[in-house]
């Protein structure tokens, strides 16, 4: 009921992008690629299927505040999944002779119509929200802290997302906080989302703002307590009846999700291997020889994913040294050559590292080891710095990408590169990688300052 109420339409939105991506989907099918097919059949089968599919999947489940990442992920995995449908029915119905080829071109087709018809609708939306204040939703912040500001700064800055704020009530002596005051004011300013700090309130009043909330047809929402679990992204099961909260949830816990990333991982440094190293190298080890005597290569040992040590290679960009496995490299270091001064600007000196991804102790993206002298450093000091040998160490990483790569100078640098390692472990898709990769890339080509 609330999804339909005060006048906006989005509502009917989800329906309508079901009625035409169906009639796309069958739509092509019929009239264009598989004119030998019996219409009525393929309409019921792959209409049903791809509902099923769609709910499954989540395929319309995309808000005012999704990302665009996240609906090139959606429409990726739903044109994969579909792929395999439409395979199957050609199987099923060999009598209709579908060639692999027309499937092929038939898919590649409906998602471009699907995926302009979704990207078109939600930067629409986010027109029409700014431009005629349409589509919008009035919210209220219960709690003044470091978050809510940023919330609500949030909202009054992106009125693409469409929304409003009404205001925000300050709760700095929780036992005479009057609620009613608060109650009264949403009802009389029409206010359709409140958003409590869990921080600011105490367990009644959030009980009472919750009575309040489905009593009226209000959609609540929590922001987390900085200092609690409920900061953590939690995952929610069942064991029967029972509630269970997992502190972290991590998806390349998941073996399809290793299969997949590792998969990549094995064809895109071949690819690097083949295509790059195999001539580069050869020019770089001249060039290396010709400026200071010592390998070639540089190992060194660093801990990976559960902690094991393993040896990590670079192309050797400082004259060999003691210390070269107990201090970083700092700006106008004299332990770095003359070419390995441009090999470590443009990054080059990494590359050796996909021989490490195709053995399977890196990923091509994933956090930045460290030497081992630095791991048992950081380990004692920095709060949650041991999270990010969940899973393999990269070449390259978000927190890279972000600012935080190069020498870490104060603890402030080290924190806030396991803050981006953790998200990118708790929020991992094979999209989030391509855009490291290439962020990093173009990184690479313009230079980064902190690559010395």
């Amino acid at each position: 009921m609330n999804t339909f109420k005060q006048g906006r339409y989005s509502g009917y939105l989800r329906p309508i992008s079901y009625v035409i991506d169906l009639t796309v989907i069958n739509g092509l099918a019929i009239f264009y690629f598989f004119k030998d097919i019996d219409p009525i059949l393929f309409v019921l089968v792959v209409s049903s299927a791809w509902v099923i599919l769609s709910i499954a999947s989540k395929f319309y489940e995309v808000y005012r505040y999704t990302r665009e990442v996240t609906i090139f992920s959606l429409v990726l995995r739903q044109m994969i999944l579909f792929t395999l449908i439409i395979f199957a029915f050609s199987g099923y119905h060999q009598q209709f002779n579908i060639a692999p080829k027309t499937v092929i071109k038939y898919v590649l087709l409906v998602f471009t119509f699907i995926t302009v018809f979704k990207f078109a609708v939600y930067y629409l939306l986010q027109k029409y929200r700014v431009s005629f204040g349409g589509n919008y939703r009035n919210t209220v912040i219960l709690g003044v802290n470091k978050k809510t500001l940023a919330l609500e700064n949030f909202f009054n800055k992106n009125p693409e997302y469409g929304y409003i704020h009404k205001k925000t009530f300050s709760f700095r002596d929780k036992k005479d906080v009057d609620l009613n005051v608060c109650f009264e004011y949403i009802k009389e300013n029409a206010v359709d989302e409140i958003y409590c700090s869990i921080s600011e309130l105490s367990n009644t009043q959030i009980m009472e703002i919750t009575d309040f909330a489905d009593n009226n047809l209000k959609i609540l929402k929590f922001l987390p307590d900085n200092k609690e679990i409920y900061s953590k992204k939690l995952k929610y099961e069942y064991y029967n009846y029972i509630p269970i909260l997992s502190l972290r949830n991590i998806p390349l816990e998941d073996s399809v999700n290793q299969v997949i990333k590792r998969s990549f991982d094995i064809v895109f440094s071949s690819l690097v291997i083949v295509l790059v190293l195999s001539w580069l190298t050869p020019l770089i080890a001249i060039l290396i020889k010709l400026e200071s005597r010592g390998p070639v290569f540089f190992k060194q040992s660093r801990n990976g994913f559960n902690y094991k040590e393993f040896d990590c290679y670079k192309f050797r960009s400082m004259t060999p040294n003691n210390d070269a496995h107990l201090f970083q490299a700092t700006k106008d270091d004299q332990r770095v050559t003359k070419v390995g001064k441009l090999l470590r600007k443009t990054s080059i000196d990494e590359l050796p590292q996909f021989f490490n991804v195709l053995f399977g102790d890196m990923s091509v993206v994933g956090p930045r080891p460290h030497m081992v002298s630095h791991t048992s450093i950081y380990a004692k000091r920095i709060d949650k710095f041991m999270v990010r040998h969940f899973v393999k160490p990269g070449i390259t990483g978000l927190a890279q990408i972000s600012g935080f790569r190069g020498e870490i100078e104060t603890d402030k640098d080290i924190i806030g590169r396991v803050k981006y390692d953790i998200f990118y472990i708790e929020n991992w898709s094979l999209l989030l990688d391509l855009r490291i990769i290439v962020r990093t890339f173009l990184n690479a080509i313009k230079g980064d300052e902190k690559a010395y």
